[in-house]
């Protein structure tokens, strides 16, 4: 039970972090959001707890091909803004294209067969 309240206390921790660290520099911010930490510690949890590395490089693999479509929402997201959208329509829009981008990716990447 420890260790399950570990990996949350790091992962949320993580996440407060950076957006403290948004509020005076979005620059760090940004880089601390854009290294693949969450990705990282899921490799190492997942590691831990299987001693598996095939399903970690099947993890890390998955995450490589979905870090693509994900990029739609950086994208959208502050042109929306910029045009004067209301950020959580905003925020909607980029959800829905985003979601979008990842059914045409997985649709995609099935087609080719590639298995995530």
């Amino acid at each position: 039970m420890v260790y399950y309240v570990v990996k949350v206390a790091l992962s949320a921790l993580l996440i407060v972090a950076i957006a403290e660290i948004s509020k005076r520099s979005s620059l760090i911010a940004a880089l601390l959001a854009s290294v693949p930490l969450v990705s990282v510690l899921a490799m190492i949890w997942l590691y831990i707890d299987t001693r598996d590395s095939d399903k970690v490089a099947a993890l890390a693999s998955g995450i490589f091909w979905l870090v693509l479509p994900s990029l739609a929402l950086f994208i959208a997201l502050p042109l929306l803004l910029r045009h004067g959208f209301n950020f959580y329509l905003s925020m909607g829009l980029s959800i829905l294209l985003t979601i979008g981008c990842y059914w045409g990716m997985v649709s995609l990447l099935n087609h080719v067969g590639i298995e995530i």
